[in-house]
């Protein structure tokens, strides 16, 4: 994985600690530490055409030459080898890494682009069996209850199998989930099993680097891994939209096709062919080798092993900052984005088809701001964006309040007879923003429970603790979205509640880790 983060889908909203160190570490090095990757890539790029056989490269001769010239590169300079090497910038990923690897981040952008195309589908196929409003957040909450239930077995159940199968396994229950609503089944229940599946994905998706790749290769294999995450969401939430079009509409209405009866069950088996493609494409992944016991065998010592590992990480004066906000945030997250999807409806006038086009845009914004993140703030100076939580929430505040009776009717960009409306250009540098701001901040926070996590416990333990409190808040907010759709709260004042409530608790964190700095030492904790 979610993974994060306002505009993705639930699976992919993972924009905490792996997608923020590994995404964005091949852009930026920390300031100060080396050559950036755009002097060094050129460098790797020519060194890798050495490779390539003659008469395959000599039609391209002159674009590497006009390379050569162009960035005036040369050998990086033996002063930064080591910060080269540490960061694996200095070579060609295609060099780098296995022939398995990149199976992996095929099956990982096939399978993700279905997760966040599957929404967009299931909420069409709500409003086709005319469900009431509430109802939509209750797809989310069946789906995240798995992974709030099954927090202290997933990691054993991906130990327990080759992690190769237990990808296969889920993407099988996903394309299992999407049959069962072509088939009649009522999406929660079906969305539930697709959930299942979703939870045991997780950590298998990330292991399995650990076994196939050394240590000093994860940074660029889980760069490779969340790029291809982040890309999937943007093209799955616009594909999701294009699928339930009034295009798609019509070509059902046409095609005649058995079990089709409309564009949401053409794009349910658009999303189940995408999940049988990744789970075939999850067998090619070849044995790593890694063989681990059965824990599963032993539920009551996972379950107080797990509760051993919550304790630790709240009671830490660094870690339970970021723990606090990372939960604030991802339980924030999900829950607005349904409201994007309603506000770009009421407050718009636009259809689920083009306010999905708005998800892949605030996607686009949480990528910016996470590589802003990671390249203008180090670990040290992490608590410094707390305000920027702050600042989002108030974002989100005036996003409530935006819609299209502040312009006038006619006020656009025309081109011939095609043109966009006003308010629709201006809405999508605010869901950037607001994305933007989101992956700022969330990056430096995760940065710091990925860091205090390792130190106190593990990876593994830490990053099961932190997915176990971060959808918990996703029951709590989805059901607190629930109660006030069927108390009929307008979606605005809906989003200003939400607003207000993440405002607070920012603030109150921000409070709480100056009364942390008071008792202990956060730079020391950091630098541990």
């Amino acid at each position: 994985m979610m993974s994060s983060p306002v505009a993705f889908s639930h699976s992919t909203l993972r924009v905490p600690v792996r997608l923020v160190s590994a995404m964005c570490a091949p852009y930026a090095l920390r300031r100060g530490q080396g050559e950036r990757l755009p002097q060094a890539l050129p460098y790797a790029l020519l060194q890798a055409w050495q490779d390539v056989p003659a008469g395959v490269a000599k039609p391209y001769t002159g674009l590497a030459r006009a390379l050569r010239q162009a960035f005036r590169v040369g050998p990086p300079q033996q002063s930064h080898a080591r910060v080269l090497r540490a960061s694996s910038c200095a070579q060609l990923p295609i060099r780098f890494m296995k022939k398995g690897f990149y199976t992996i981040i095929a099956a990982q952008f096939i399978s993700s682009l279905a997760d966040n195309a599957l929404l967009i589908a299931a909420i069409a196929l709500l409003s086709v069996i005319r469900s009431a409003a509430w109802v939509t957040p209750l797809l989310q909450i069946f789906f995240t209850i798995s992974y709030v239930l099954l927090a202290p077995f997933v990691g054993a159940f991906a130990d327990a199998l080759q992690k190769r199968h237990v990808m296969f396994i889920s993407n099988a229950l996903k394309a299992s989930g999407c049959m069962m609503m072509i088939a009649g089944v009522h999406p929660m229940i079906a969305y539930g099993v697709v959930g299942f599946g979703a939870a045991a994905y997780s950590p298998a998706k990330y292991g399995i680097l650990t076994e196939l790749l050394p240590a000093e290769k994860l940074v660029k294999a889980n760069a490779w891994l969340e790029s291809a995450t982040v890309l999937s969401t943007i093209v799955g939430t616009m594909v999701g939209g294009a699928l339930i079009s009034t295009f798609a509409d019509r070509f059902v209405a046409h095609a005649h096709l058995p079990l089709i009866r409309s564009s949401a069950d053409l794009a349910m088996f658009a999303v189940m062919l995408t999940y049988a493609i990744a789970a075939a494409i999850n067998v090619f992944i070849p044995d790593t080798g890694a063989r681990y016991p059965n824990r599963l065998s032993e539920p009551t010592r996972l379950v107080g092993d797990f509760y051993h590992c919550f304790n630790v990480l709240w009671a830490d004066k660094l870690a339970q900052i970021a723990l606090w906000v990372t939960t604030l945030m991802w339980g924030g997250a999900v829950t607005l984005q349904l409201l994007v999807l309603k506000w770009a409806n009421v407050n718009l006038g636009l259809s689920l088809s083009k306010a999905a086009v708005m998800q892949g845009v605030t996607g686009l914004g949480i990528a910016v701001g996470a590589a802003a993140a990671a390249a203008l703030i180090p670990l040290r100076r992490s608590l410094r964006v707390l305000p920027v939580g702050i600042v989002t929430g108030a974002v989100a505040i005036a996003m409530a309040f935006y819609n299209k009776n502040l312009f006038p009717a006619d006020a656009g960009i025309h081109v011939g007879s095609y043109g966009v409306p006003l308010y629709i250009v201006l809405a999508y540098p605010l869901m950037i923003l607001l994305g933007g701001l989101s992956g700022f901040f969330i990056v430096p926070m995760n940065a710091i429970l990925q860091h205090r996590g390792a130190t106190l416990l593990s990876a593994g333990h830490s990053i099961a603790v932190q997915n176990f409190n971060q959808n918990l808040a996703v029951l709590l907010m989805l059901g607190a979205y629930a109660l006030l759709l069927t108390a009929k709260m307008p979606a605005q004042w809906i989003i200003v509640v939400f607003g207000v409530f993440i405002t607070f608790m920012m603030w109150l964190a921000k409070r709480r880790s100056a009364t942390n700095e008071r008792t202990a030492n956060m730079h020391v904790l950091l630098e541990e």
